[in-house]
């Protein structure tokens, strides 16, 4: 008999549920794979923009950790992972255990997709997850430090967090949260954990007197071409269903991004007199990050205001962060987990009936889901936050988490991996550093 997982989780994050016939839909199937493809591609293309920000001496290790969450996710996820996040007869807080190693879902459909393949919609989810929170921390985290914290990581916080939000078993999914594609367990756990690794393992050497551009400017405009691409499936998907919510949530994601590249233009401009390349790619990934809890929600309009307020926000706080913030290397709290909180909250304003039943904020007449809204925010920044610090300091009692002094001059790359992006690539610290999306 095929048993039809977690259809409420469809109801919320694609309003499809009721519309579509009961049974495997051929049209939703080849969607989401084709999704989770695109999905795929983003962590690759996340490694290639990290790689181009951070220095010379570095870009192999800054790009490794990235592909060593594909590996890490992946298993983690697979193992028990899934289970604790959308395993049946779970509780409130953490998913049952029947589907330990992806067994007993044979048959099983989630929607009108077979639930196999939600299963890997959701590990490319959380590979993507964990390769943002290594952007915080490039530069000086030893390479096993960050494998070991990254499968905790994602165990312990993701998973739980994932369950919390988006299954029908989950406290904030029945509080009534909207979240269609992973603004509070993306993007706000990414950036608050970012924040809390950087506070932990503390600045890099020189930090902040040496100030540089990145090494290669070009690698960053092609990674971010290539998570812009990646994000359509990332947040069409999330509909699971070929349908009407899947084109709205297409059309804000790239809607949402244009704004905030433009508005982040306009600001380099308004400070420095010029327009730059990095603050365009800056300010596109920040209304990606925006539009995510929103893009099944809003309108076209609403999506251009997410990106804009969102782009702003991101901007004021990478302009100023050598006096706010402590030495998140590629700015993952200012950007990711800054923008994630705006686009939740907005998503409370914003979120039209009009355009999915399932959403309707203060705009539409329900003022408590700003307030719902606040509650998601805090619980994924505190679960993230203090778990971040416990699992680190667990982790320093197993291996050490940082670079020596002499291995951080040296280099990350060739102290950590024997190798070099480049034939006679400098020290990192021969040359002025590098902090910031300016």
């Amino acid at each position: 008999m095929v048993r039809r997982a977690a259809p409420l989780l469809v109801t919320l994050l694609g309003g499809v549920a009721a519309a579509q016939p009961q049974g495997l839909n051929g049209a939703d199937t080849a969607f989401i794979l084709l999704c989770s493809a695109l999905v795929l591609l983003m962590t690759p293309g996340l490694a290639i923009f990290y790689g181009g920000l951070v220095r010379a001496g570095s870009v192999l290790n800054t790009m490794m950790m990235s592909f060593a969450a594909m590996g890490i996710a992946s298993v983690a996820w697979v193992a028990v992972g899934y289970t604790l996040a959308f395993g049946p007869d779970g509780n409130a807080l953490i998913g049952g255990l029947s589907q330990v190693g992806l067994g007993n879902m044979a048959g099983d459909l989630t929607g009108t997709i077979p639930t196999p393949l939600f299963a890997v919609f959701q590990i490319l989810f959380a590979v993507i997850t964990l390769a943002v929170v290594s952007g915080s921390v490039v530069e000086r985290m030893r390479f096993p430090a960050f494998a070991l914290f990254g499968t905790l990581w994602v165990l312990c916080i993701y998973a739980p967090l994932a369950h919390w939000v988006w299954s029908p078993d989950g406290w904030l999914f029945k509080l009534g949260l909207l979240d269609f594609a992973g603004g509070t367990v993306v993007e706000v756990a990414s950036g608050v954990s970012g924040l809390v690794a950087a506070l932990v393992l503390g600045p890099r050497l020189g930090f902040p007197r040496l100030v540089s551009v990145p090494h290669n400017v070009p690698l960053v405009l092609l990674g971010t071409g290539l998570l812009w691409f990646g994000w359509m499936g990332f947040n069409a998907g999330s509909a699971l269903a070929a349908g009407q919510t899947a084109a709205y949530a297409l059309l804000n994601t790239n809607t949402a991004a244009a704004a905030a590249l433009l508005s982040w233009l306009l600001w380099d401009q308004v400070r420095g007199g010029r327009p730059t390349a990095i603050g365009a790619a800056t300010g596109a990934v920040v209304g990606l990050v925006a539009v995510t809890p929103a893009c099944g929600f809003v309108t076209p309009g609403g999506a251009l205001l997410i990106g804009a307020v969102a782009s702003t926000v991101s901007w004021f706080l990478v302009a100023n962060k050598h006096r706010l913030l402590p030495d998140d290397a590629l700015d993952v709290f200012a950007c990711h987990g800054t923008a994630g909180v705006v686009g939740t909250l907005l998503t409370g304003v914003l979120a039209s009936p009009a355009i999915n039943p399932a959403g309707k904020g203060l705009l539409a007449g329900h003022a408590a889901q700003l307030g719902t809204q606040l509650v998601g925010v805090l619980a994924a920044a505190a679960l993230a936050g203090v778990g971040t610090f416990a699992l680190l300091k667990l982790t320093a009692l197993l291996t050490p988490l940082r670079l020596t002094q002499q291995q951080e001059v040296r280099g990350v790359d060739l102290s950590e991996h024997q190798e070099e992006g480049y034939q006679e690539a400098q020290s990192p610290l021969a040359a002025p550093v590098f902090v910031g999306h300016d």
